[in-house]
C-alpha cells in the first residue's frame, strides 16, 4: 500500500474508532434508538469509503502490476481474489 493511502486509511480509521467508542457510549446513556441507528449507518459509510480506497489503491498497484508483468496465472490470481472480495462485499 503507498504510504499516502495507509496514512489516509489510519487517520479515517481513528475517527471511526471515535465513532465506535461514541456508539457504546450512546447506548449506555440509553439514547434515542433511530440516533444510535443513524450513527451505526455514518460508521458503516466511513467503513465502506476505507474499503474503497484500499482496493482502488490494490487495482491500481497490485491487479496493475499483476497484468503488466506477463504471469498469466498471477494476473488470474490478482483478478479471482479481487472479484471475491467484490462478491463478498454488503453493497
Amino acid at each position: 500500500m503507498r504510504n499516502d493511502i495507509k496514512a489516509s486509511c489510519s487517520k479515517r480509521l481513528n475517527r471511526i474508532e471515535g465513532q465506535v467508542r461514541g456508539l457504546s457510549r450512546m447506548v449506555e446513556d440509553d439514547r434515542y434508538c433511530i440516533d444510535i441507528v443513524t450513527q451505526i449507518a455514518a460508521a458503516r459509510a466511513a467503513l465502506r469509503r476505507v474499503e474503497e480506497e484500499i482496493l482502488r489503491d490494490h487495482v491500481a498497484h497490485c491487479v496493475e502490476h499483476a497484468a503488466a508483468s506477463g504471469n498469466k496465472s498471477d494476473r488470474r490470481r490478482k483478478i479471482e481474489e479481487l472479484m471475491a472480495v467484490v462478491s463478498r462485499s454488503d453493497r
